[in-house]
């Protein structure tokens, strides 16, 4: 009896039975996180790995005293042994010993150090000395997601000294944990290092040059904001008002109003803020939304007439300063897309003529 050959061909989707779907999700789900528990335990045994490497070196040169030298040597002994394993130059093997030394609970350690990748720790050993500030970065660059350029970003432009410390009611308008994640999402001051602006400077060359960085500005954000809008219409009994920005914040379940201004706070303004936070509530929010929070962004601010001027408002409202300051280097992925002085007062120019 002769079998014919054949290629066995895959069902249709059709031909599924109804929970179908429902196995291919929780498959699915499986694989990835098999694949993430595998990447992130490959992760976590170098680390260790490293760690052991480099604690030995620093036990080694405490006890018995040694130079470059054995560095150097070691490095070309291990790479001769192993030519196909990386990571063990003379600089990196300096990196494990300093790393060892700045985690020496490194073994026993759990999330975040210990997840992050060898690159991010090297970063967090180079440019800061406390354990302190080294874990809140760790943190949050893996709540956050950060690259090593945005890990290093943040680092410059000290955010940890900024979290959390915008001028807010949050706490006396807003139900808690959500008043806690609410405080935790704002800052103070904004840095907007990516914007540079010559001559006069006022709200709408601000919000213009935000806008073409909305990814920077988005990251100086923080995580959960999407951008809804710039200038948006608000049409009230008649009348027409424009919020500068308008974003929705998906961790706090609320849209935010951004309100620019190039001058130091003043009291009315919120009242203008106010106005835009609850057209935004009564004609975009939806029912399942959490009440609007307005950001005030000034140029500078007297922390105790902001904390006066909230006392007793209703609705969530926080004023922070920005700050603009062009860096003098940025890395390679972010300085491709800054745009040139030139340009810059070239569109500038453009827009005062319109």
């Amino acid at each position: 009896m002769t079998e014919t050959a054949h290629f066995e061909a895959t069902p249709a989707a059709t031909a599924m039975p109804a929970w179908y779907p429902e196995l291919l999700a929780s498959v699915s789900r499986q694989v990835h996180g098999g694949r993430s528990r595998a990447i992130s335990a490959a992760n976590r045994e170098m680390l260790l790995a490293y760690w052991n490497i480099g604690n030995e070196l620093s036990q080694r040169e405490s006890a018995e005293g040694w130079g470059s030298k054995v560095v150097t040597r070691l490095s070309a002994d291990v790479r001769a042994a192993f030519p196909e394993a990386k990571g063990f130059s003379p600089r990196n093997l300096r990196y494990m010993k300093s790393f060892a030394q700045a985690w020496p609970d490194f073994p026993i350690l759990q999330q975040p150090v210990a997840t992050l990748p060898w690159g991010h720790n090297v970063l967090l050993i180079d440019k800061l000395d406390q354990r302190e500030s080294r874990l809140w970065y760790a943190e949050q660059a893996l709540t956050e997601g950060w690259s090593r350029s945005v890990l290093a970003l943040q680092i410059d432009s000290k955010a940890h000294k900024r979290s959390g410390k915008a001028v807010t009611n949050f706490r006396e308008t807003l139900p808690p944990p959500g008043s806690d994640l609410a405080v935790q999402s704002f800052k103070d001051p904004y840095v907007f290092d990516f914007v540079a602006m010559t001559g006069k400077r006022n709200e709408r060359d601000l919000e213009h040059q935000l806008i073409v960085h909305v990814e920077k500005f988005l990251l100086e954000l923080g995580r959960g904001f999407a951008f809804v809008g710039r200038q948006v219409r608000l049409t009230v009994d008649g009348d027409e008002f424009y919020a500068d920005l308008l974003f929705y914040n998906f961790k706090l379940r609320s849209f935010v109003v951004v309100e620019l201004k190039a001058t130091a706070f003043k009291p009315e303004y919120l009242g203008q803020i106010n106005l835009y936070m609850s057209a935004v509530d009564d004609l975009l929010g939806h029912p399942d939304d959490q009440p609007t929070i307005g950001l005030l962004l000034c140029r500078t601010k007297n922390n105790v007439v902001a904390e006066y001027a909230l006392r007793g408002f209703s609705k969530p409202i926080g004023v922070a300063e920005w700050e603009a300051e062009i860096v003098a280097s940025l890395p390679e992925e972010f300085a491709s897309t800054l745009p040139s002085i030139s340009l810059l007062e070239t569109e500038l120019r453009r827009q005062g003529a319109e």
